[in-house]
């Protein structure tokens, strides 16, 4: 979480758990306080920046291309899909998304991780088709594969940037 005159990060599912909305209401709604301000934002620069005044949604803008993991991991936040977190031993402390880098530029990779034992397996197809249709929703083009172990992840691009 940011704090004062720090940056926002959105969840990549590689940080520390978020507040827990039990224990913390108050860090709970100020997250979620942030990560709606970041996700408005995201669509005011698609909209001052798509050509012709077309739909917002419709396709990634450049900032989005330039930095896919942080818009990735964003959108799902801003959609209420949760992310993973490592915990202070560095063993996955909750199961959700974890949004890194894919193997290509501008290509990022979205797993379903979890705890061991914490079912994070038997959901991931489940949920990563609620991260696909998220981010389709936004322009981005994901499609599900199957890796090794046989876990599924999904590899995400953002769509042909409109042409003028």
């Amino acid at each position: 979480m940011s704090g004062a005159g720090a940056v926002f990060e959105p969840a990549t599912g590689d940080g520390p758990p978020g507040p827990d909305p039990v224990a913390d209401p108050a860090a709970a709604e100020r997250r979620a306080a942030e990560v709606r301000v970041a996700y408005e934002g995201l669509l005011q620069i698609r909209r001052l920046t798509t050509a012709g005044g077309g739909d917002p949604a419709a396709a990634p803008a450049a900032w989005e291309r330039g930095q896919p993991v942080r818009a990735v991991a964003l959108a799902l936040e801003a959609a209420g899909v949760p992310p993973s977190a490592l915990g202070a031993d560095g063993g996955r402390a909750a199961t959700g998304y974890r949004v890194s880098p894919g193997e290509r530029p501008g290509q990022v990779r979205v797993e379903w991780l979890g705890p061991p034992g914490g079912g994070a397996a038997q959901d991931e197809e489940a949920a990563l088709s609620r991260c696909a249709r998220v981010l389709e929703r936004l322009g981005w083009e994901a499609l599900l594969y199957r890796g090794p172990r046989r876990r599924r992840f999904l590899e995400v691009e953002p769509i042909p940037a409109p042409t003028t």
